[in-house]
Order: C-alpha cells, then sequence, then structure tokens
C-alpha cells in the first residue's frame, strides 16, 4: 500500500479515486479550500490527521479511520461509503454520516445535526453523540454503550437493538419498526409515538405522555417516572415496576402497574386491560 504521511492538502479532490492507500498525519487544511479529498476511493486507511475541509470521504468502499479529527468545516464527511471502520475519532461535522451501509463506530464523540440518516448496518461501541433528527430512516442498528444528547432521535428507524444506553431525546423511536431496547434509560417527552413493534426491557422512562399510538408495544420490568397520560391508543403489553401518574385509552392488551394516580377513559375503543399488582 502507498503511504502519504506528515502533509498539509487542501487542493481539490485532493486524493482522488486513489486505492490502496495510507493516510498517517496528515492535515486536510489550508486556503484553497478544496473538497472531496478522497471521493470514489477504495481500501483507505486514515490515521491521526486532521479534516476541515468538505465532503472528504464521499463513495469510498473500504475505509478504515482511526485517531482523527472531523471538525465543525468537514460538513458531511461520509456520504455513499460502505464497509467503514472508525475508531477513536472525532466526527464533529453538520450530517457526518448519510447514505452508507456496513459501518463500525467504536470510542468516538458525535457532534453533528442530522447524523446518520438513510444509514444501513451501522454498529455504534462506546459512543457519545449529539444530534437533531439522529439516524432517522436507518436500519439494521446495534447501539451498545451510547450515551445521546438528541431531539427527535431515531425516528422511523428498522431492526434495532440498543443495550446498556443512555437517551436523552425528544420524540425518539417515531413511527419506527421492530426495536428493542434493554437496560437503558430513556429520557424524553413523547416517546415512541406511532412506533410498531417497540420492546422496551429492564430500562427507565422518564418524560410526559410516553407510548401513545403504538402497535404491539411490549415493556417488560420497566420503571417510569414522571410519566402522564401514556399508552393513549396504543395495543401494549406492559409490565411496569412502578406508579404512573396517568393512564389514558389504551385500546388493547394488559398494563400490569403498582398502582396509577388517574386512569383516563373517555372514548369506547379504549378495551386495554389495566391491573393493579398487589
Amino acid at each position: 500500500m502507498d503511504i502519504i504521511e506528515d502533509l498539509t492538502l487542501d487542493e481539490e479532490r485532493a486524493l482522488y479515486g486513489r486505492s490502496d492507500l495510507i493516510v498517517k498525519n496528515c492535515r486536510f487544511d489550508g486556503p484553497a479550500d478544496g473538497e472531496s479529498a478522497l471521493k470514489e476511493c477504495s481500501n483507505i486507511t486514515v490515521e491521526n490527521t486532521f479534516c476541515n475541509l468538505r465532503y472528504p470521504f464521499w463513495h469510498v468502499h473500504g475505509l478504515n479511520i482511526s485517531s482523527t479529527e472531523m471538525t465543525d468545516k468537514c460538513r458531511a464527511a461520509l456520504w455513499y461509503s460502505d464497509n467503514v471502520k472508525i475508531s477513536g475519532t472525532k466526527l464533529h461535522g453538520i450530517k457526518a454520516l448519510r447514505e452508507c451501509s456496513s459501518v463500525e463506530i467504536t470510542d468516538s464523540s458525535i457532534i453533528s445535526p442530522e447524523f446518520g440518516w438513510s444509514v444501513h448496518g451501522l454498529t455504534l461501541t462506546d459512543v457519545t453523540a449529539e444530534s437533531e433528527y439522529f439516524l432517522m430512516r436507518a436500519s439494521d442498528l446495534s447501539l451498545r454503550n451510547v450515551t445521546l444528547n438528541g431531539k427527535y432521535s431515531f425516528q422511523y428507524v428498522e431492526n434495532a437493538e440498543i443495550v446498556n444506553s443512555e437517551l436523552n431525546t425528544k420524540d425518539a423511536f417515531w413511527h419506527s419498526r421492530g426495536v428493542t431496547v434493554l437496560d437503558s434509560v430513556i429520557n424524553g417527552e413523547y416517546l415512541g409515538w406511532y412506533s410498531e413493534g417497540l420492546t422496551l426491557i429492564n430500562c427507565r422512562i422518564k418524560g410526559t405522555q410516553p407510548l401513545c399510538y403504538c402497535k404491539n408495544l411490549t415493556l417488560v420490568n420497566c420503571v417510569m417516572t414522571d410519566c402522564d397520560l401514556a399508552f393513549e391508543r396504543s395495543e401494549v403489553t406492559a409490565n411496569i415496576m412502578t406508579p404512573v401518574l396517568s393512564i389514558k385509552n389504551p385500546l388493547s392488551g394488559q398494563i400490569a402497574v403498582p398502582s396509577v394516580g388517574e386512569i383516563i377513559r373517555d372514548i369506547p375503543e379504549a378495551k386495554g386491560e389495566i391491573i393493579i399488582k398487589g
């Protein structure tokens, strides 16, 4: 493999179309302000590199990035790429990952509005993230030890498993399908509306009006704090370990709970059973 080391590159498409390349201790930065440094490349390794220019990794097939920084000026860093591994890296530009497949990110920091749209086959492990509309329309996701601060996260996602994570996010999992969350904390308003096949196991849930208009919703041994007007028009099977402030008009299924501050049934369709556990 060719090695490019200790260089500053700022021209347009600086390494366009290259393959079998190692980039080490380099800087993509400078007055020429060139875009798309590694576009249409294959089998690329990037180590300890500073990326301060736009669109560096588009249409890259086989990409390994480690100990690298993508600044807030490194806009839309990875699009249309596949077979990507990223470790020990800062992804701090807007729209950092989109329309990619087979991506693994470990031990990294994400600060990126609109991160991960329409990504398929993504694994995040030991990652912190700040993002609006995080992972919208993504599929085949595995998250482990992820701390997220966001808004409107996981909208329209399909086939996801999230384990041992902390999700601080409004409107999470709207219109999602086939999502399982285990041993995690979820803080935010309006959780899971219009979802289908959402399963929460051993989770701590906090926030107003959670889990409404859901189909095939399951909660197993979950704790709910400051949760009011829960389960409106949902099809739900739930075993809840703590009192709930109020439950409103569950359509079907069974909700087992130690106590409920208020049960609201003001539509004839609300046939869901509420069992007060002794």
